[in-house]
């Protein structure tokens, strides 16, 4: 048997495997780096696009809630004064992508006077807020609205 005392050929072919030149592949070491660091890119991503989808649920909830609440403000002031009658109507509206409960209540505080009207929508989608609106329609003083010194009536 023969023993040596230089390097072997173990040694030797593990020198050579270690250089950077030689070297064939990846470490599965390097590829699960790679993919817990991408995992956490991925994750942090994901929260940022859930709330900016959630605030444009939000959103686009206000804008039909406006729309809505605009609506019935315009049709109500656009009335002459006596045909707004007193009381408290509801209505539900189903159609999509907006359905909503909306709920009409006109007081007289000051008889023939004053009206005080209040709609208030509920929308079916619980992602969305309710909103109200308050105004006061009074009753005009003269007949002819433009008539500065007609007499009243």
């Amino acid at each position: 048997m023969r023993i040596s005392i230089g390097m072997s050929r173990r040694a030797s072919g593990a020198a050579v495997a270690s250089s950077p030149e030689s070297r064939k592949g990846i470490a599965l070491v390097e590829v699960i780096v790679a993919m817990v660091l991408l995992a956490i890119a991925v994750t942090s991503l994901a929260g940022l696009v859930y709330s900016v989808s959630h605030s444009g649920i939000k959103t686009a909830g206000d804008a039909y809630k406006n729309g809505v609440l605009m609506q019935e403000v315009n049709r109500l002031v656009g009335l002459p004064y006596d045909s707004v009658k007193t009381g408290t109507s509801s209505v539900s509206v189903s159609t999509l992508p907006y359905a909503y409960t909306r709920v009409v209540s006109i007081t007289e505080p000051t008889a023939n006077v004053i009206k005080s009207i209040t709609i208030k929508i509920t929308p079916v989608n619980p992602q969305y807020k309710p909103d109200s609106v308050t105004f006061i329609r009074t009753k005009s003083r003269t007949s002819r609205v433009l008539c500065t010194d007609c007499p009243q009536g």
